[in-house]
């Protein structure tokens, strides 16, 4: 059974898809593949910065994710031009590493569920949601970005209702991390129960 986990930018989806992850379930993280695609030396990287400039490139060769989001953010036909370069790899990386998953429920993070319309490839949509007013002042503390940066980052995803409009669950992360724990427990708990019954249905 495949769970996307998804949410608004610094909703806490990496929080918890790392207390899954301690459960011992498989975590397929769409960020980190994206990281993965532009390694240095890598055809993705090259492409990216002959696209968007030498100025996306730190010094050590690595991508500027930084630099390149202060572009794409500002500009939403150079975020679409960007998406289309890495979507296309990510998501092959994803399906391999979803093949060779165990367990019987896996969670697939995909930060833009709601953006690329990709809902229904999975089997359940679990939301982490939380106010805009908390997303800017975690935004804030997390990336050290201006106002306006932190404006653009909120204006380029889709809106708190289309989220919610997909979930099939939702943890609110209105609090302490340390609340979110419980939640997850009781969500792999069900989680559990829905693939095996999955794995005991009739097939079709």
């Amino acid at each position: 059974m495949r769970v996307a986990l998804t949410g608004g930018i610094a909703s806490g989806k990496s929080t918890v898809a790392a207390l899954f992850a301690a459960l011992g379930v498989p975590v397929i993280d769409m960020d980190a593949l994206a990281r993965e695609v532009v390694a240095p030396g890598s055809a993705l990287l090259a492409q990216v910065i002959a696209r968007f400039g030498p100025g996306v490139r730190s010094a050590d060769g690595s991508l500027d994710r930084r630099a390149l989001r202060e572009i794409v953010f500002h500009d939403a036909r150079a975020r679409q031009e960007l998406e289309n370069m890495l979507h296309p790899a990510i998501v092959a990386r994803a399906a391999q590493l979803s093949a060779a998953a165990k367990g019987p429920y896996q969670i697939i993070v995909v930060p833009l569920l709601a953006e690329t319309g990709a809902a229904s490839q999975y089997d359940r949509v679990l939301l982490i949601d939380c106010d805009e007013a908390q997303q800017r002042a975690r935004l804030a503390q997390r990336d050290g970005g201006t106002i306006e940066l932190v404006e653009a980052a909120l204006a380029a995803q889709a809106s708190r209702a289309t989220r919610l409009a997909l979930a099939d669950e939702v943890i609110r992360n209105d609090g302490e991390p340390a609340a979110l724990e419980p939640k997850v427990r009781e969500l792999h708990r069900q989680y559990l129960e829905l693939a095996a019954a999955r794995a005991s249905a009739p097939s079709a």
